[in-house]
């Protein structure tokens, strides 16, 4: 290789060198920036220093991890009875006698619907009742179960055919807004068909209307159905019974219409 050549080769080096701003006078000069000798910045001490712990903390979650665990979920479990016990003591005696007065409504609703099968009833209305006696017997054994776990009298329910009987409560809890007279409740047991049929939703209507009022009571009373339960059951007991109004409303209106026809 004779000396041109060897210019050729290193001329393009010196340039690369040059346009890096690392070669001085044709000689190289060592970037500080990738100086084995320089010392890392704060910045970079701390990364270090984080990714580290970070290792560890990882090291040690693996570790106690499946010890944890049991007393993480005990500790969830006492919280949530806690607050269980916090609920049952915010009732008031609105609420019990909301819940009292209760059972003795559906109760009753028990009796009426009871008749429907050997009183002539169409099968709407069959179904209709047989709907009403699973909603409210489910119904008076959760306000049962209310009163138990808040230590309170709780009153247990007897029906033989149209005679009711409710054990536990004062007789003030028998006579509830839109429960039927005895008179009442006798002309319903007196009837077949479609007298029948027109009967029970009048008297249904009516029934479920004090079930209504009775829970817009327990709202406007200082304090009260502020117990989760309480109020849970209450809004249901409204919002159903609203709804079943509306249904017999229409079906009363039918058989209306088809006497109409007659």
């Amino acid at each position: 290789m004779n000396k041109s050549d060897d210019h050729r080769l290193h001329r393009p080096l010196k340039k690369n060198f040059e346009s890096t701003g690392r070669v001085r006078d044709g000689a190289f000069t060592r970037d500080k920036r990738n100086s084995p000798g320089r010392q890392p910045g704060p910045l970079v001490a701390f990364l270090l220093l984080a990714v580290s712990l970070a290792g560890c903390s990882s090291t040690s979650a693996v570790r106690t991890g499946d010890a944890a665990e049991p007393e993480s979920n005990a500790a969830l479990e006492a919280l949530y009875q806690e607050r269980i016990e916090e609920s049952r003591a915010r009732f008031t005696e609105a609420d019990v006698d909301f819940m009292t007065g209760m059972i003795a409504h559906h109760a009753q609703a028990l009796v009426m619907s009871n008749l429907a099968p050997t009183h002539g009833a169409s099968p709407e209305l069959q179904t209709l009742a047989s709907r009403i006696i699973n909603a409210q017997n489910d119904e008076i054994a959760t306000m049962q179960q209310w009163l138990r776990d808040r230590g309170q009298p709780v009153p247990e329910v007897h029906i033989e055919g149209t005679h009711l009987m409710i054990h536990g409560v004062g007789d003030h809890h028998m006579h509830m807004p839109g429960m039927l007279t005895p008179e009442q409740m006798q002309e319903l047991d007196q009837a077949r068909g479609g007298a029948f049929d027109r009967l029970y939703l009048t008297y249904m209507i009516q029934h479920h209307s004090g079930a209504v009022d009775m829970v817009h009571k327990l709202f406007a009373t200082d304090g009260a159905g502020q117990d989760e339960a309480a109020f849970k059951l209450a809004s249901d007991i409204q919002v159903d019974q609203t709804t079943e109004i509306d249904r017999m409303g229409l079906m009363l209106q039918a058989l209306a219409g088809t006497d109409q026809d007659r």
